[in-house]
């Protein structure tokens, strides 16, 4: 079985807002997410 982890509102929206400060310098929103992700400790 698999577990979700819970971020905390704070940490999603900065997460949004790092995306849309930043997809203009990627392809794609798909490619900003990625590359935040790991930047603000969202990866398994």
């Amino acid at each position: 079985m698999t577990t979700t982890k819970r971020y905390s509102p704070e940490v999603r929206e900065r997460a949004v807002n790092l995306v849309l400060e930043t997809q203009h310098e990627h392809a794609s929103q798909w490619k900003a997410i990625q590359s935040i992700a790991p930047k603000i400790g969202c990866i398994e």
